[in-house]
C-alpha cells in the first residue's frame, strides 16, 4: 500500500477470524501535549517534535479503550508517525501495558494527509478482515471513516492542538 509499511509490533501472528479495532497513537493513546511546542514554532521542528514521543504519558481513557476492545479483537495501531519512529513507538507501547498488534506506519517521505492515508488502509484491511471501529482524534479522518461506512470512536479526551490539526492535516506529517 502506498505511502505505508506493514510491520508487525510485540505480538507474532494474527488471527483472520478476529474482527480489528484499529487505534491511533498521538492524542488517542499518547498525550502529546508537552511536545506541542515543536510545532508552534516557525519553521515547525518535527525531529524534536517525534523524539521527544517516548516520553508521551499515555491518555487513560485511550488505553483502556485498547485494553478492552483486545478481549474480542486483534488489535492495529494506525498512526502518521513516519518509520524512523518505529523503535521508540513499540518501546513506548510495551512500557504502557497496551496490546500488542501490528503497527502500521508512514514511510518516511510520505506527506498525504492523514485522511487520506488512513481511509486507504482501512478500505484495504476491511478487503479481508472485519473493522469494527477506528479509534482516532483527527476529525478530518473520523468524518471520512465515518463516510465510508467505518464504526468511529472519537479520541476527545485529550486537549485539542491546532498546530497538530493542521500538521496532520496540510503537512502530512503525523
Amino acid at each position: 500500500m502506498a505511502g505505508v509499511t506493514k510491520n508487525r509490533g510485540p505480538r507474532t501472528g494474527t488471527d483472520a477470524r478476529r474482527p480489528l479495532a484499529v487505534f491511533d497513537l498521538d492524542g488517542t493513546l499518547a498525550d502529546t501535549a508537552h511536545r506541542q511546542r515543536f510545532l508552534e514554532r516557525s519553521p515547525r521542528d518535527w525531529t524534536a517534535f517525534f523524539a521527544a514521543a517516548p516520553d508521551d504519558p499515555p491518555l487513560a481513557e485511550g488505553a483502556a479503550l485498547a485494553l478492552e476492545h483486545a478481549e474480542e479483537c486483534e488489535v492495529l495501531y494506525l498512526t502518521g508517525r513516519p518509520e524512523r519512529c518505529r523503535k521508540d513507538t513499540l518501546a513506548w507501547l510495551a512500557a504502557q501495558g497496551l496490546p500488542g498488534g501490528t503497527v502500521r506506519m508512514r514511510r518516511n517521505d510520505d506527506r498525504r494527509p492523514a485522511r487520506r492515508t488512513k481511509l486507504e488502509i482501512l478500505r484495504a484491511l476491511a478487503r479481508d478482515r472485519e473493522v469494527r471501529v477506528l479509534v482516532d482524534d483527527d476529525e478530518f479522518v473520523c468524518d471520512d471513516a465515518e463516510r465510508a461506512g467505518f464504526t468511529v470512536v472519537r479520541a476527545r479526551w485529550a486537549a485539542a492542538s491546532e498546530a497538530l490539526k493542521q500538521a496532520q492535516e496540510d503537512e502530512g506529517r503525523t
